[in-house]
């Protein structure tokens, strides 16, 4: 019985590790350009339910890499690695909806998927939530969690995107009061220290 426990055990380290092996071949193969070596691989790990190689698989689609660019495919393992938790795949899947892209283009998927991505800490859907209060897309108009969100992009982005969130913070600030101001600053803080789960 240990013996045939630990063949299980082997075969299933094995198995993990050859999964692992190939997500990493199938970044490097797509980072030589060797795009149909990468479709192979990313698609056999996303069809097991992979959600970085569903997000890879959905990228490709989404850019005419070694595939026909085909915003449905995007669009379905976008979804699937949403769907499992995957913060890249929820802001892509956000963007989608916004821009129209592959779908009709629905203000309210594009913030439930962007705020879903921005609970996880994901820069570029807080600031996508920041555009979106700010232009009242979606959502009313509030110059208040506009910035609120910039600002907490703008402590979770580096260089120029970090940069970016903090104008858009200021230019959001030149149309608000101080009390209006202060009240962000709050709310970002707050934010912050709760790792994004008490942002409203």
């Amino acid at each position: 019985m240990r013996h045939f426990l630990f063949a299980v055990f082997l075969v299933v380290a094995c198995t993990t590790v050859a999964a692992a092996g190939s997500y990493e071949d199938a970044v490097s193969a797509h980072e030589r350009g060797d795009f149909i070596l990468a479709d192979r691989l990313f698609r056999s790990l996303a069809e097991r339910g992979n959600t970085r190689a569903q997000f890879s698989l959905g990228w490709m689609y989404a850019n005419g890499e070694g595939v026909p660019r085909d915003d449905q495919e995007a669009l379905k393992w976008y979804r699937l690695a949403a769907e499992q938790g995957d913060a890249r795949a929820q802001g892509y899947l956000g963007l989608m909806y916004y821009e129209g892209q592959g779908v009709p283009q629905d203000n309210q998927e594009a913030l439930k998927w962007w705020g879903k991505a921005a609970e996880q800490g994901n820069g570029e859907a807080q600031v996508n939530l920041g555009v979106m209060y700010d232009e009242g897309r979606g959502v009313p108009q509030d110059f208040v969690r506009a910035h609120m969100w910039f600002t907490v992009a703008g402590a979770t982005l580096s260089g120029d995107d970090g940069n970016e969130a903090v104008t858009l913070r200021d230019g959001v600030a030149s149309r608000m009061t101080v009390a209006q101001i202060e009240k962000a600053q709050e709310m970002a803080r707050r934010c912050q220290e709760t790792k994004f789960k008490q942002c409203d």
